[in-house]
């Protein structure tokens, strides 16, 4: 795969992510987060697991118990977004669950100098700014116009963030992309739906009033997306893999207005233009300092500026 073929897979999944904003917030009209993300994810876990059969018989070495420790980073810090995420979008709308997800952009390079010691680019300093900024006028230019639904919608990009950046160290060196799919997704689904018969009640009917939105997101937003994202990085860099999944915030926001009718005030257009400036500044200004230094080219690995 190439690293142009990469990028459109991963504007794909952006796409598909952005449209999922919408499954996941009608379905709470039926059902509740948790059965949600488990019976979701316990579809996507059917997905990929023929794939991960087929891939360990061509496999030229097998998994070991040095690989559970990344497989169990990247699973739970997929749950955790997965549930804070589902939780908030319970009380927020769908274009400002888009764009708040979307500050896993600016965390990704920050969480990198916490746990492993990598220096970000100078350009994330005042990005980290300029979102504190869109975040406070999307709001209405008002802090209590912040939801609960926000503040945990935030805590989801941070989960988030540590899933992109675990993906980049587990998938390269281990090889198995379905694998590591499938074992992310069945943690989720185990930890979903044993979270949702201790807390949430469950009736047939809710299940199938919310059959559609839980197939979109357990086929496409959790099963292909996701997979997509995880070959996808394993070709590209990670600075244009974080711009190109942060479409994810328009497709929300452009689907959110579409099929929810929903709207956001006057100032809340200026806040999600400043958080997208924020987003993309903190990616492609180090690309281009590199290139004009005549650095640039082809795909390498996870550096200080990513």
């Amino acid at each position: 795969m190439t690293r142009l073929q990469a990028n459109l897979l991963l504007l794909v999944t952006g796409a598909i992510w952005g449209a999922g904003f919408v499954a996941q917030s009608t379905a709470m009209q039926a059902i509740g987060p948790l059965w949600f993300i488990g019976l979701r994810f316990g579809i996507a876990s059917l997905v990929a697991l023929p794939l991960a059969l087929v891939e360990a018989r061509r496999a030229e070495k097998p998994l070991t118990r040095a690989n559970i420790p990344g497989f169990l980073a990247v699973g739970l810090s997929l749950f955790g977004g997965a549930v804070t995420q589902q939780i908030g979008i319970q009380t927020t709308t769908v274009t400002n669950s888009g764009f708040l997800t979307g500050l896993y952009i600016i965390f990704t390079p920050i969480l990198s100098v916490l746990l492993f010691r990598r220096m970000p680019h100078w350009v994330v300093w005042p990005a980290a700014v300029l979102s504190l900024i869109g975040i406070f006028l999307l709001g209405g230019g008002k802090l209590d116009a912040l939801s609960s639904g926000d503040y945990l919608t935030i805590v989801c990009a941070v989960f988030w963030a540590l899933q992109i950046i675990f993906v980049g160290v587990v998938a390269p060196s281990v090889g198995r992309p379905m694998a590591l799919s499938f074992c992310q997704f069945a943690l989720c689904a185990i930890g979903g739906l044993a979270l949702g018969f201790l807390t949430e009640p469950l009736a047939f009917d809710a299940v199938m009033a919310a059959a559609p939105e839980i197939l979109f997101a357990g086929l496409f937003s959790s099963g292909l997306a996701f997979i997509c994202q995880i070959v996808a990085q394993r070709h590209t860099t990670a600075a244009q893999a974080a711009i190109f999944l942060s479409s994810e915030a328009l497709f929300a926001a452009l689907f959110g207005v579409l099929l929810l009718g929903e709207t956001i005030p006057t100032i809340g257009y200026l806040g999600c233009a400043i958080l997208f400036v924020a987003m993309l500044s903190v990616e492609i200004v180090p690309e281009l300092g590199k290139n004009r230094l005549g650095h640039g080219g082809g795909a390498r690995p996870e550096s200080a500026d990513t």
